[in-house]
């Protein structure tokens, strides 16, 4: 069997505007009913299976994860076969849109909000603000800089803090000053130091890395990485449903209400 790609989404278009599209969902499968062969073999080639939802035309839909990508599957009523991606309606709908927000969205996006929290990262701003958002970044990174340049007025007014989750790996320097401000007596200053004097060269970085420090440089870019960020900054936030929403890279100017809330 050919390996499952969880990059490419099928298209269902061959299902839409069919009848059977255009009708109310057929109820999902009573509970311990067991999934068909199908999805047992894409779960076993790495997709994440969280629950069955009500699917029309005689298919079962199933709200799965590829990495960090939602995505809903489509079984064909002999559970041989399977539709991976966006099933439309009549209408151009979304049939499993609301679903995957259910199923998916909510529990992984707790998952990751809980991970962000297990982190090694540097708070700047108010403990007790109520919006919190968390920044990948690498000490070194201009872009890293101009996002904490642009977050000032959000962060000074005491309505966002920003987790800034440290890694070392634009320069060869940049795991020497990211120690430097994990090591400091008071970190967030370190952080500040470093980010009001970057156009002239930043802190001064630590002359060892520690074994420890190390461990949590390491950690953190292994989370950067899974959460599918390949670069800094890398920017979570959640929205107004509480759902993780990301940012790959410095957000417009027009995005930073949506990232951080109201000015």
């Amino acid at each position: 069997m050919k390996p499952f790609n969880p990059s490419v989404l099928v298209l269902a278009l061959a299902l839409a505007g069919t009848a059977a599209c255009s009708r109310a969902g057929e109820p999902p499968a009573a509970p311990g009913t067991p999934r068909p062969p199908v999805v047992r073999a894409i779960e076993a080639q790495g997709l994440e299976v969280f629950g069955e939802f009500a699917a029309p035309g005689g298919l079962r839909g199933f709200a799965g994860l590829a990495g960090q990508r939602p995505m809903a599957i489509y079984v064909t009523p002999d559970g041989g076969h399977a539709v991976i991606g966006m099933l439309v309606d009549a209408k151009g709908q979304d049939v499993g849109q609301a679903e995957l927000e259910r199923l998916v969205a909510a529990p992984v996006s707790k998952r990751v909000w809980a991970q962000l929290e297990a982190s090694h990262w540097v708070r700047d701003g108010r403990p007790d603000a109520p919006r919190v958002v968390y920044a990948f970044s690498d000490p070194n990174c201009p872009y890293c800089n101009r996002f904490w340049r642009a977050a000032r007025p959000w962060v000074d007014s005491g309505k966002v803090q920003l987790r800034h989750i440290l890694v070392g790996v634009i320069r060869d320097d940049s795991a020497n000053k990211a120690a430097a401000i994990l090591t400091a007596a008071a970190p967030s200053e370190a952080l500040a130091r470093n980010e009001t004097t970057y156009a002239t060269g930043g802190i001064t970085g630590a002359p060892t890395v520690t074994a420890a420090i190390r461990a949590q440089l390491d950690a953190n870019e292994r989370l950067m990485l899974e959460l599918g960020f390949q670069g800094t900054p890398g920017i979570l936030f959640r929205d107004d449903k509480g759902l993780v929403q990301r940012r790959s890279g410095l957000p417009a100017e027009a995005d930073l209400p949506v990232v951080l809330g109201a000015r």
